[in-house]
C-alpha cells in the first residue's frame, strides 16, 4: 500500500472514530427533552457527555486536518463547494459548546431552558450536516475539469446526499439512546432502553437505504461484505438491547457503523470526491495527494501524535466509566 492509499484509510478511519464518538454525543443532546423529565434528569443526560463531548469534537479537527495536509484537492473542493452545511456546522458546535458551559452559570429555570435549547437545535442540526458532506463525497457534486462548483450553493441538496444526512441524524439518535442505556440508571436507563427498541428498526433504515444506494451505484464486489456486516450487526444491537446488554449493544451500534463508513470509502475508491457532470473530472486519490515527502512528514508526525491522543482519550473514558443517576445530582434550587 502506498502512502495517499494509506492515508485515504486513515481519513475513513478518522471519520469513523468522529461518527461514533460525536454520534452518541449529538444522540444525548437531542435526547435532553425527550428522556429528560426534570431538572435533575436532564443533568444526567448532560454529565454523562460533559467530560468527554469536547475531546470527541477533536476527531473532527484532525480529520479535517489530514485531509488539508494528505489530499489538499480534495480538502479544498469539498470545504469550498460545501461551505454552506460546513458554516451552519461549525456555528452551531461553538454554540453547542458555550452552552454547555454557560448552561449551570445562573441559578435560575429560564436561563437553563434557554441554554438547553440550544443544545437541542446544535445536536439535531450537526449531524444533518455532517451526513449532508459525508454523502457529497461518496455520490459527487456538479464540479467541471478545475474541481470548482457549477452552480448554487444549493446543489449539494441532491436526494442522496440528502438521505445520507437523514441516515447520520436517525444513527445518532439511536446510538445516543444506547449510550444513555449504558451509562445512566434507574427511570432515565429504563426510558432509553424503551426508546431503542421501539424506534430502533426505523431508525437503522436510512442507513440501510444509503448503503445499498452506494453499492448499487458504486460499489465493488466486496463492499458487499462490510454492508451485510453493518446491516447484522445494527439489528444484532437491538437484540442485545431487548436483553439489557447495555455494552454489548453499544459494541455492536460501533461495528455496524464501522461497516458503513468501509462500505462507503469502499464505493467511492479509489475517487475522493467524484464528479456528477463528468467521470473524467472527478477527483481521485492520486491526483489530489500531497507530495510523498509530504506525506512521510505528515507519517511521522502522526505515529507520534495519534498515540497520546488515544491514551488521553481512553484514560478520560477509563475515569469517567461509571453509570450516574439522580441521586449523584445535588439538589438545585429553582426559583
Amino acid at each position: 500500500m502506498d502512502l495517499p492509499a494509506f492515508w485515504f484509510c486513515v481519513i475513513a478511519l478518522l471519520w469513523l472514530g468522529y461518527l461514533f464518538l460525536e454520534g452518541f454525543d449529538f444522540g444525548v443532546g437531542m435526547l435532553l427533552p425527550i428522556l429528560g423529565r426534570g431538572e435533575a434528569e436532564r443533568r444526567v443526560l448532560i454529565n454523562t457527555i460533559g467530560p468527554v463531548w469536547d475531546g470527541n469534537e477533536v476527531w473532527l479537527i484532525v480529520a479535517g486536518g489530514s485531509m488539508f495536509a494528505a489530499f489538499p484537492g480534495w480538502y479544498a473542493s469539498l470545504f469550498s463547494t460545501a461551505y454552506l452545511p460546513l458554516t451552519v456546522l461549525l456555528i452551531v458546535l461553538i454554540g453547542r459548546g458555550v452552552a454547555f458551559e454557560y448552561r449551570g452559570k445562573v441559578d435560575t429555570a429560564r436561563w437553563r431552558k434557554s441554554w438547553d435549547a440550544v443544545i437541542v437545535l446544535a445536536s439535531w442540526a450537526a449531524p444533518l450536516m455532517v451526513g449532508l458532506m459525508l454523502s457529497a463525497t461518496v455520490f459527487g457534486l456538479p464540479l467541471n475539469a478545475n474541481g470548482d462548483r457549477v452552480g448554487s450553493p444549493l446543489v449539494i441538496l441532491t436526494w442522496p446526499n440528502v438521505l445520507g444526512a437523514v441516515s447520520v441524524l436517525a444513527f445518532s439518535l439511536l446510538h445516543g439512546a444506547a449510550f444513555l442505556a449504558l451509562k445512566t440508571e434507574g427511570e432515565v436507563r429504563a426510558r432509553a432502553q424503551r426508546f431503542a427498541l421501539t424506534l430502533g428498526v426505523p431508525l437503522l433504515a436510512p442507513l440501510a437505504a444509503l448503503l445499498l444506494v452506494a453499492q448499487l451505484r458504486e460499489g465493488a464486489s466486496w463492499t458487499w461484505i462490510p454492508l451485510l456486516t453493518s446491516l447484522a450487526a445494527g439489528l444484532a444491537a437491538l437484540g442485545r438491547q431487548a436483553r439489557s446488554r447495555d455494552g454489548q449493544a453499544f459494541t455492536l451500534q460501533g461495528i455496524a457503523l464501522a461497516g458503513a463508513v468501509v462500505t462507503l470509502f469502499g464505493a467511492l475508491w479509489p475517487n475522493v470526491l467524484p464528479s456528477t457532470l463528468d467521470p473524467e473530472w472527478s477527483l481521485s486519490v492520486a491526483e489530489t495527494a500531497s507530495s510523498p515527502y509530504t506525506l512521510a512528514v505528515v507519517s511521522w508526525v502522526a505515529a507520534f501524535g495519534t498515540p497520546a491522543v488515544l491514551v488521553y482519550q481512553g484514560w478520560t473514558y477509563w475515569v469517567f466509566r461509571k453509570r450516574i443517576g439522580t441521586k449523584h445530582i445535588p439538589p438545585v434550587h429553582v426559583p
